[in-house]
């Protein structure tokens, strides 16, 4: 499962992390959010020690999505060094997100 950040977490578990960190942005009642759930849980156990992969609920957790310019979700950011260095907004095939981490790798 991917870790679950919230606005208080964020820095310490996304911009301070020493790998880069996948950050879904999500909420509850998106359809297409709880398409990409899935491949996020697969990937955190593919990444394991190699990358992070988190979730952000937009509802709950405002303040980064709101700095990061998420206004579509599900939102996908890839953060390496406190950067974002790859973003994809809507569903997208598991493949696609395998790439943007492995770019950073």
């Amino acid at each position: 499962m991917a870790l679950e950040v919230t606005d208080a977490t964020f820095e310490k578990e996304v911009l301070q992390a020493t790998t880069p960190v996948m950050v879904d942005f999500w909420a509850a009642w998106c359809g297409p959010c709880r398409m990409v759930a899935p491949i996020m849980d697969q990937l955190t156990a593919e990444y394991e020690g190699r990358a992070s992969i988190v979730k952000v609920d937009v509802d709950a957790n405002q303040e980064f999505a709101a700095k990061y310019g998420v206004r579509n979700i599900p939102t996908v950011l890839v953060f390496k060094n406190g950067e974002v260095v790859e973003k994809q907004v809507g569903v997208a095939p598991k493949a696609t997100y395998a790439q943007k981490i492995d770019a950073h790798l």
